[in-house]
């Protein structure tokens, strides 16, 4: 693969930042998901050059969205589980008054 340009280095990286952002995450984020020590930008562009020569920019494109999937992921799995149990419908409501009503009259 040849290398990326200039112009193209700085549009994947400003869109990075932005895609980022849309979604709450930082830099640190990343550089753990692409398994990089390091969260500076100029590490970050080392590492999706990387990617690049590996496979262009379906390579990239492929890792940020596995990367977002398991960031996605993350969050979902992080928040308590809700009570899913279902609301009282009318007829539970019903037989539950009927009882009370047996229980105060005996």
């Amino acid at each position: 693969m040849s290398k990326l340009s200039q112009q193209e280095e700085e549009e994947l990286v400003s869109y990075i930042k932005d895609w980022l952002k849309s979604h709450g995450f930082n830099q640190k984020d990343l550089a753990y998901e692409l398994k990089i020590k390091s969260s500076r930008t100029s590490e970050i562009i080392l590492k999706i050059k990387e990617l690049y020569k590996k496979g262009g920019m379906f390579n990239i494109a492929k890792n940020l969205i596995k990367i977002e999937q398991n960031l996605l992921n993350n969050i979902k799995n992080n928040f308590p589980e809700t009570d899913k149990r279902l609301p009282y419908n009318q007829l539970d409501i019903d037989s539950l008054v009927n009882q009370i009503n047996q229980d105060t009259s005996e």
